[in-house]
């Protein structure tokens, strides 16, 4: 088979634009591999990009999403590292290997081609094995934007210690490895929803520890505060944006951490909160995360591996142009708790 099906986005058409096209498949150079993709992870800024409501340039005509799992079929002449039938996964960006990442252009799904096809051809450089595990290609496509970007949060700047408080807004792919790997570490973890039946999932499920329905507290800082004793927490997992901040900044405690990752809610220009002034009086630190790097997606590997953790993966959609979209749709529902996936059969 020389062809396969890939999906491509019509952008300012929204949802509708996505289309299915017949392109070549790629044949590896000396240093690539040859990538026959098993699962696709969904995330919320997949949704954003086909509504035109992402902050950052895409390419038209892209193929959406950055997250993959799959298995090696093909190698080039220089690589040595990977063997037929290996499974693998890619990291959000091949030039995101660690630091900091200075091009966000070659983000898969963005300005970059991504992830809705059947084969990709990708530097060996930038490609991570997966350790021997129980874990299915839908297990390990859940982690890689997740896990990476929370890895970010934790470890990337203000380290997460054990006896930590974090706090976590919602409960979407993001949210739920943040409460994963947060309780692996240690730390004490609070839940925001405005489900009381997603609380109380978590709180069973996954050991949160404490939960705030925001619907029924809408100042729901009062009861971060409440919790801690007046002390507030020491990370936050803030995936509201503007029209979450100031609840956040009040909830963060003296030297804390505020990863900006999700932009979910809006307020009107005359209601934004003076972050300058609210951040300086706590002396807390304000940071973007925009993903992860690779060597921040190995770490995170690992860990799932040796302590046997699992991002949920809470509904599989097919292949199909029909399910794709109704993936994305149900993303954008807020529905899941946990990820969304695609799988190739």
């Amino acid at each position: 088979m020389s062809s396969q099906t890939v999906f491509r986005l019509n952008l300012g058409t929204g949802l509708e634009g996505l289309q299915a096209f017949k392109e070549t498949i790629p044949i590896p150079s000396k240093d690539e591999i040859l990538i026959k993709i098993r699962s696709v992870a969904l995330n919320y800024r997949d949704v954003a990009i086909a509504t035109s409501s992402y902050p950052l340039p895409v390419k038209d005509n892209v193929i959406l999403c950055s997250d993959m799992a799959g298995e090696v079929i093909q190698i080039g002449d220089h690589v040595k590292e990977f063997a037929i039938g290996d499974r693998v996964i890619a990291p959000i960006n091949v030039s995101f290997l660690y630091g900091q990442c200075r091009d966000h252009s070659q983000t898969f799904g963005g300005q970059t081609d991504g992830m809705l096809r059947e084969y990709i051809a990708l530097p060996a450089h930038a490609i991570i094995k997966l350790p021997k595990s129980a874990h299915s290609f839908e297990d390990w496509a859940a982690v890689i934007g997740t896990g990476s970007t929370v890895w970010n949060a934790f470890y990337g700047n203000t380290l997460l210690k054990p006896g930590d408080t974090v706090l976590v807004l919602g409960t979407g792919g993001v949210s739920i490895t943040a409460l994963i790997f947060a309780k692996a570490a240690g730390a004490t973890v609070i839940v925001t929803s405005s489900s009381d039946t997603k609380l109380e999932y978590v709180k069973s499920k996954f050991g949160a520890d404490y939960t705030i329905n925001y619907k029924t507290h809408p100042n729901w800082s009062a009861e971060v505060l409440r919790i801690t004793n007046g002390d507030g927490v020491n990370h936050i997992i803030e995936n509201g944006g503007a029209g979450t901040m100031q609840q956040s900044l009040e909830s963060v405690t003296a030297g804390g951490m505020i990863s900006i990752i999700g932009f979910l809610s809006n307020v009107s220009q005359d209601e934004m909160p003076d972050v300058t002034m609210l951040a300086l009086k706590k002396a807390c630190v304000v940071r973007g995360i925009l993903g992860g790097s690779k060597q921040q997606l190995e770490e995170a590997v690992k860990v799932m591996a040796t302590r046997d953790l699992s991002i949920p993966v809470y509904k599989t959609f097919a292949f199909t142009r029909e399910d794709i979209i109704a993936g994305l749709n149900y993303v954008a529902s807020g529905q899941h708790i946990g990820k969304v996936c695609i799988k190739l059969d």
